[in-house]
This record gives structure tokens, sequence and C-alpha cells, in this order.
């Protein structure tokens, strides 16, 4: 991924951002079109439990170490933070591809790979700074997203199908490991670098369930 393609990516959503000088500061702004991106979500696991035994400063040291860490291979994949929900990282990998794929999107896979990978050094550091044992699960899933913006902030916010649906299946995720959802299933199916399991559906309602898939590299195994 050249470094030139994210900048352009930069580039383009401060141009497709319009603002109106008239409207109040809380106002918001939504670009003048929507994008298909492929969303992420990384969750802790039982964070509630883990909060409630640690002091102010260990929970911020706790939710730092954490946040910090992830966005930082967020960054080094080529994608982008949007923001932290509670204990949860929200963020989203542009298409840069100019043809519809099959591996067009394997940063975003990559990076949720490598956080798996990363537990047991990731723990070791917590471990060092006296603090409870780190689990998390990360989901993703792909279409099309409306992106806003308000006139009090330069960061974006991300709004749409992919980023609810991405929330509802992190569930489905085995501790420390990573499912994707079928739209992005489809895109990436016939990679040759990962492989997928059927983890389960999430049912919409009575009359429609989404399938939703476990991801690991091909040569290792679950």
């Amino acid at each position: 991924m050249k470094t030139s393609l994210i900048s352009q990516h930069v580039d383009y959503l401060k141009s497709m951002t319009v603002f109106d000088p008239k409207t109040p500061q809380y106002m918001v702004n939504f670009l003048k079109k929507s994008q298909h991106y492929c969303i992420g979500i990384i969750d802790i696991v039982n964070s509630s439990e883990i909060a409630a035994s640690l002091t102010t400063k260990q929970l911020e040291k706790y939710y730092g170490l954490f946040l910090n860490i992830m966005a930082e291979v967020v960054n080094s994949h080529h994608g982008f933070v949007v923001k932290n929900i509670g204990d949860s990282l929200l963020f989203y990998f542009p298409d840069f591809s100019t043809t519809y794929t099959n591996d067009k999107f394997i940063n975003c896979l990559d990076c949720g790979l490598e956080m798996t990978e990363m537990n047991d050094a990731i723990n070791d550091i917590f471990k060092k700074e006296k603090l409870p044992r780190l689990n998390y699960r990360i989901s993703a899933d792909y279409g099309k997203v409306s992106i806003m913006k308000t006139n009090f902030s330069p960061n974006i916010d991300l709004f749409g199908g992919p980023v609810n649906m991405c929330v509802k299946i992190n569930l489905s995720a085995k501790q420390n490991s990573m499912v994707i959802g079928k739209r992005l299933y489809d895109v990436v199916q016939n990679s040759d670098i990962f492989a997928y399991v059927p983890a389960g559906e999430y049912s919409i309602n009575s009359e429609f369930s989404y399938p939703v898939y476990s991801v690991r590299r091909k040569h290792k195994n679950f």
C-alpha cells in the first residue's frame, strides 16, 4: 500500500466535507457521497468486571495501553482510527482498489489477526505494569457508510449498516480471535492467505439471519 494513496484519501475526505458557517457549532455535516469501507471493531472482554477492580489511575493505564497499542496496529496497516467507544476501538480501511478483487482488504484482515497474535506480548506488558490480563474480540464487515463531521471536531464519524453489524457480530468471536460478516466474506473468500470457518449467524429478525465467519491464517491452526 503506497503512502500516497493514504494522503489522497485524507485529502478527499477534507474536500468532500461541506460546512455552513451559519449553522450552530453543534450541527453535523455529512460528506456529499457515502463510501464503501471495511469497518473493524476491537472490544475488551469482561471490561466491566475488570474496571470495578481497578483504581482510577490503574484504569487509565489499562485503557490507555490498550487503545494506544491497537491504534498503532491499525495505523501500521494503513487503516484509520475513528474513535474509542468505551472499551472498544472503531476503525476503518478505505477501498483503495480500482476493481472488485478478492485481495483488496487483506490489510484489514491482517490487522485484525495481528491484534490476536499480539495477545501474549501485550499481556507481558500488562503483567509488568501489575494490571489484569487483557482479552478481546475483533470483528469486521464491509459496505456503504455515511461519513459525518461536526463543526467542533477535526475527526470524522461513521454511520450505516456495516458499523452496526460489526458491533452486533463481535460477540460471535471467541476470546482473542476475529470474525467477519457475510459482506466482507464475499469479497475476501478466495484469498490464498486466509481460511474461513462458519461461526454462526446473527438474527436480525424472524426472517433474516446474517452469516458470520471466523478468520485465521492458512499456515496456522485454530
